[in-house]
């Protein structure tokens, strides 16, 4: 593996991101409406809003990375610019890696943007420190990027990428305990949430 590859790989994918305002879009102003939808429709309710603020980062680090990751690899193999890639000095782990870093930075710069909108829109209070809760959003983006490219191998266009969402994202959502605590749900659930 060489860093200058991987470097190379990760730049080029934030340029590629960047040329793509609906991308652009979907990282930062689509979680910004749904988490404003949620603080506003809960403004009255602190403690649910303190609840379930760090809940709701979680699934767009998760949603969203996946999406974007899966579509960009996609469309990458679709137009041959992977099996180009494949044809030259990068080895696989230099794509991995480079791919992970790039989507790592939009990932981060999402969670800091949410992070910094629920505190001062919403005046939420999150428990612990809140570097501990960004480098929760960094594990699950490195889930998002993985499942996005592993999904993307199996897909042929991107109406396949968005119907593994219910088979891949919702089950992972509820049995983390966004939904319901996983304290509260049925002994066999307990049991394969902490799998």
């Amino acid at each position: 593996m060489s860093a200058d590859r991987t470097a190379a790989i990760a730049v080029r994918i934030v340029r590629q991101i960047l040329r793509d305002r609906r991308s652009v879009a979907l990282i930062v102003v689509a979680p910004l409406i749904v988490m404003s939808l949620v603080g506003f429709s809960f403004r009255d309710q602190q403690a649910i809003l303190d609840a379930t603020t760090p809940a709701f980062l979680g699934v767009f680090a998760l949603t969203f990375t996946f999406i974007l990751t899966a579509v960009s690899f996609l469309r990458e193999r679709s137009q041959g610019t992977l099996e180009r890639l494949l044809v030259t000095p990068v080895g696989r782990a230099d794509l991995l890696v480079g791919y992970m870093l790039g989507f790592l930075l939009f990932a981060a710069a999402q969670s800091v943007i949410l992070m910094l909108f629920t505190i001062f829109t919403f005046d939420i209070s999150y428990q612990g420190a809140l570097w501990q809760v960004f480098v929760v959003l960094m594990v699950l983006t490195v889930v998002g990027v993985s499942l996005g490219i592993f999904v993307s191998t199996f897909a042929n266009n991107e109406f396949q990428v968005v119907q593994f969402i219910p088979i891949l994202l919702a089950p992972q959502i509820f049995l983390s305990g966004v939904v319901l605590p996983v304290s509260q749900m049925p002994g066999y659930f307990q049991a394969l949430s902490k799998a």
